[in-house]
C-alpha cells in the first residue's frame, strides 16, 4: 500500500509541478519547468507516504 500511495503521489505531484510551470509560462523544457517538476515529486513522495501511514 505505501508504494502505490507514494507513485501516485509522485504521479500527481509532478504532473502538478508542471502544471504550475505553464502557469507561469514556462517552456516545457525549460530548467524552470524541470523544477518544479521535481519538487512538485518530492511533496507528492511525501504527501503519499503520509496518506500510507494514515491508513496502516
Amino acid at each position: 500500500m505505501t508504494k502505490l500511495c507514494i507513485f501516485v503521489g509522485t504521479t500527481l505531484g509532478g504532473i502538478g509541478g508542471s502544471l504550475l510551470a505553464g502557469a507561469f509560462d514556462m517552456d516545457t523544457f525549460s530548467l524552470g519547468s524541470f523544477f518544479l517538476s521535481g519538487v512538485g515529486s518530492i511533496v507528492g513522495v511525501y504527501a503519499g507516504w503520509k496518506v500510507a501511514q494514515h491508513f496502516k
